[in-house]
């Protein structure tokens, strides 16, 4: 479960052409298959740790398709991945994919489900107490791009804080892996850090940090889309059947986290130690989960602000968002399951 190389500037771009016009094949799948699908070892990505540690893709999706996964640090590099062909699809961030969908004017992707809400946090030096005091500090983010960075720099924006992609402004924004960040967190290199969980409750745990502000107290209700699956164009429309039976799994697994919380932790921790070489303590597990709702939702509503933050902060261009959530075939399969619809 190796994380996918990066491609060059001409293999993305191959692949952009690739993922618009497809690959060819006819719709339906009545043969082999493999399907390439992209998550992150943290726990923000419950739903796919359990899902594939648990058997749950690979029985839904049935004895002639193969599953085969890739394990990623930020959602920019497995949209890299998705534009080269290397994934079908893919758990991220929302701002991943809206990057995506408007580099690829459209045509690269779709959002089909929503899979965690809520579980991002800004954790700081205990001697920071607002935005002011991080003037002239350095503050790291996963990847520059990424949802936590986008919200980042768009809430020390709102606190007259400039930044800039080159680490300038303000405050220096440091894009680097989460597991970096805790290392230069306690060593006092950096000031801070907008990271997803469980990295927020070790900076607070293992980093002795304190949180400086819970992204859910940004967002009506609380509600914000932290992990969402997304599905290359082209295969959903070469493949629907298959694409419903990887959402199948995708819904089994979100009801079996909710439906066994504490088997779903353990189950979850072992497959982090799998991929990363270490397990989480358990009371870091614990308090990550008491930050995250686990949710089939792809929360569409939400995705303007999204696009919106990353605009205001050069991040996107003014990007149209209509089309880029198409929860059809989701809704489809909690019909079947007699689960509630979603709004697309």
């Amino acid at each position: 479960m190796g994380g996918i190389r990066r491609v060059t500037a001409a293999a993305l771009l191959l692949g952009l052409a690739a993922v618009a016009c497809g690959s060819g094949g006819s719709s339906g799948s009545s043969g082999p298959l493999t399907v390439h699908l992209g998550y992150f070892p943290n726990i923000t990505h419950a739903t796919a740790l359990v899902g594939v540690s648990k058997g749950i893709f690979a029985k839904d999706l049935g004895s002639k398709v193969t599953l085969k996964t890739s394990t990623f640090n930020a959602g920019p590099a497995a949209v890299e991945a998705i534009f080269s062909g290397a994934l079908d699809a893919t758990y991220v961030g929302p701002n991943p994919a809206i990057n995506a969908w408007q580099k690829s004017h459209g045509q690269a992707v779709r959002i089909i489900a929503g899979a965690t809400s809520g579980g991002a946090a800004l954790v700081v030096k205990p001697s920071i107490n607002g935005a002011a005091d991080l003037k002239g500090k350095k503050v790291a983010s996963p990847q520059l791009g990424n949802t936590q960075d986008v919200a980042l720099r768009a809430w020390l924006d709102r606190h007259g804080l400039k930044t800039d992609p080159q680490g300038g402004g303000d405050v220096s924004i440091l894009p680097q892996e989460n597991a970096q960040t805790l290392d230069t967190f306690k060593a006092g290199q950096i000031d801070g850090a907008w990271v997803p969980e469980p990295w927020a409750s070790r900076l607070v745990l293992e980093g002795k940090g304190k949180v400086l502000v819970d992204e859910a107290t940004l967002w009506p209700g609380g509600k914000y889309l932290t992990t969402e699956l997304i599905v290359r164009t082209a295969f959903l429309k070469q493949h629907p059947d298959v694409v419903e039976r990887l959402l199948k799994g995708h819904v089994d697994a979100t009801a079996y986290v909710n439906q066994h919380p504490a088997e779903a932790q353990q189950a979850a921790n072992a497959a982090i130690a799998q991929i990363t070489g270490k397990p989480l303590s358990a009371a870091v597990v614990a308090a990550a989960w008491r930050n995250l709702t686990f949710t089939n939702d792809p929360l569409a509503s939400t995705l303007r602000k999204e696009a919106s933050d990353a605009e205001s902060v050069g991040l996107l261009q003014k990007v149209d968002l209509t089309g880029l959530v198409d929860v059809a075939p989701l809704n489809k399969v909690l019909d079947s399951a007699g689960e509630a619809k979603v709004q697309g």
